[in-house]
């Protein structure tokens, strides 16, 4: 038995005990031998370079922009192709799946397209130029699903499916993302049942307890690397798995879970990497690589945003060089998942321990006078506390309603991203980050809901009309953010794993050098967080040129001038 076979049957084992979790192994590599006979594994790179400095993930709906008479999916190839063309490696499709709620969240089939997108052909399609992120939604599945309806129906066995709780239990102390009740009464043939719902009445978490479900969900995730997932992203990962009288999030089985679909993964498709969603605290996140080798390859890195929004809220760096100087991924075949924005807000909770309570209600303060809107969450003992920011990264930086000069206002968005791709890791960038978007007030408006400030969809010629006007900011944006990328795409020391050392040169300037994984060449990250202009020590004796302006400094040049919100990526000669 090979070693991921075997650790397979270890981790079932641990999970549902013996002689339960023997049999589910058999069952499981059973299915897996089915899966290698009808795709057998192509000859996988390298683990070290499985994510190099090419990759850029772009995190977009599958109907960000439309066309009359077109599948969306479709559209949005042809806008990768051209509008955003050679500007990212990959797409992070939002799910694509038919849904009734969360904008795409609240899953009713797991293996069927949309039909309003596309096809799995046009998926595939976009496969064959673009590494893809799906997301596996494995916490929950839509009120509306064939699974649950079955519930409602009074179908025997379908409860085991779910988690059916006495609303006597004391559930206290189940750590909550959300401020609606945990759990949501229905009516079945067998009367009321009050089923577990962590994140909205039309989530239904699945119960993992039971091992029909877990090979139901290993079975979905394989389908999705057969049509052509590159990248399968957990998504709410650390509460799938329950037992009332614990916080719920993060318990030993989820991790043993991840592991177990890691192993399942090395055996059928070695290539394919698992990308954890955990919108926590650092070390909560962070415990998602397992030993390096045996969990996730990526987890998302939550604290950048609070911490980069704050350093360009106070003109300070401090706090968010003092993190990122202890940053490092557990091996080389690990990596972070770095980005700003998302579908999602701004999550405030991974700052926990980094930023204080105050310095975080300056940022909700901030967010809102920006008209951004904040979330909340309610804690064991009943009281509320900020969760998420929900706004455009464009305008949690900047004031909409400011005096500020258009190129003060598009700088200092570009030096909050270049930040973001500089660092070690993997860059994602949402889409309304490519062209600077504002806060989509009209669709808060129709739907009442926070994050839709941040959901904006387009026409593909409303895209183009934007694109094209000298009078907005989206093409200057766009030109900038293309020439960002481009420069990181072309330069190895920005390989995921090229070792990253913070520099102190200046509490306004976070400062890091990156190097090749072979150690022959480095780059002098500056990144002027404030609205001054800073002088910074020069990059040692050698000559240095600039990745992005094409400057060049000579040899024994002694400072760097940096004008307000100035990047220089300085390549060390």
């Amino acid at each position: 038995m090979s070693d991921a076979r075997a650790r397979i049957h270890t981790l079932l084992e641990a999970i549902y005990g013996q002689p339960a979790g023997a049999a589910i192994t058999t069952r499981l590599l059973a299915m897996l031998d089915a899966f290698v006979a009808r795709r057998p594994p192509a000859r996988p790179r390298p683990p070290a370079e499985r994510l190099t400095e090419n990759d850029v993930i772009l995190i977009t709906y599958g109907d960000q922009v439309r066309e009359p008479g077109r599948p969306p999916l479709q559209t949005l190839g042809e806008t990768l192709d051209t509008t955003f063309a050679s500007v990212v490696s990959g797409v992070h499709i939002l799910p694509f799946f038919p849904y009734t709620s969360d904008d795409g969240f609240s899953v009713v089939d797991y293996r069927a397209v949309d039909p309003a997108l596309g096809t799995w052909a046009d998926i595939e399609r976009l496969g064959q130029h673009y590494r893809l992120m799906f997301d596996a939604v494995v916490n929950h599945i839509s009120a509306s699903s064939a699974w649950f309806r079955d519930v409602l129906a009074g179908v025997p066995g379908a409860e085991a499916r779910f988690h059916i709780v006495d609303p006597a239990t004391d559930l206290r102390g189940v750590t909550r993302p959300r401020t609606t009740p945990l759990l949501t009464p229905f009516e079945t043939p067998a009367g009321v049942r009050h089923v577990w719902t962590t994140f909205s009445a039309d989530q239904i978490d699945l119960n993992f307890a039971n091992p029909e479900v877990l090979l139901e969900m290993t079975d979905v995730l394989l389908a999705y690397v057969e049509h052509g997932a590159s990248l399968i992203r957990l998504d709410a990962i650390g509460y799938l798995w329950k037992e009332p009288g614990t916080t719920c999030i993060h318990l030993p089985n989820t991790h043993r879970i991840v592991q177990l679909w890691r192993a399942v993964l090395d055996v059928a498709a070695p290539d394919v990497l698992l990308i954890t969603e955990t919108n926590v605290p650092h070390a909560d996140n962070i415990s998602y690589f397992g030993d390096g080798s045996n969990e996730a390859q990526l987890v998302y890195q939550f604290p950048l945003a609070p911490l980069v929004l704050h350093a360009f809220a106070t003109g300070d760096a401090t706090r968010l060089s003092g993190w990122a100087r202890d940053l490092a991924p557990p091996s080389p075949t690990t990596a972070f998942f770095n980005f700003l924005a998302s579908h999602d807000g701004i999550g405030v909770v991974p700052a926990t321990g980094i930023l204080s309570q105050a310095e975080v209600q300056d940022l909700c303060t901030q967010v809102e006078r920006h008209g951004g809107r904040v979330s909340y969450k309610t804690n064991p003992d009943g009281s509320q506390s900020p969760y998420e920011l929900n706004c455009t990264w464009f305008d949690a930086l900047s004031d909409p309603a400011g005096a500020e000069a258009p190129d003060v206002v598009i700088g200092r968005f570009i030096a909050s991203q270049a930040i973001m791709l500089a660092m070690q890791g993997v860059p994602g960038v949402y889409v309304h980050s490519l062209v600077g978007s504002p806060n989509y007030h009209q669709g808060l408006e129709t739907t009442g809901r926070f994050r839709t400030l941040n959901r904006e969809k387009w026409t593909r010629a409303d895209l183009e009309a934007r694109l094209a006007d000298p009078r907005r900011r989206e093409g200057a944006v766009l030109q900038r953010m293309a020439a960002l990328i481009r420069a990181r795409r072309g330069e190895r020391a920005f390989h995921p794993n090229g070792p990253q050392r913070v520099l102190e040169v200046h509490p306004a300037v976070f400062a890091l050098e990156r190097r090749t994984p072979e150690g022959d060449a480095a780059v002098l990250c500056l990144h002027n967080v404030s609205s001054a202009r800073q002088r910074v020590p020069a990059p040692g004796a050698g000559g240095a040129r600039d990745l992005i302006g094409g400057a060049r400094y000579a040899a024994g040049t002694e400072v760097i001038e940096l004008a307000p919100y100035q990047v220089a990526w300085l390549r060390l000669e």
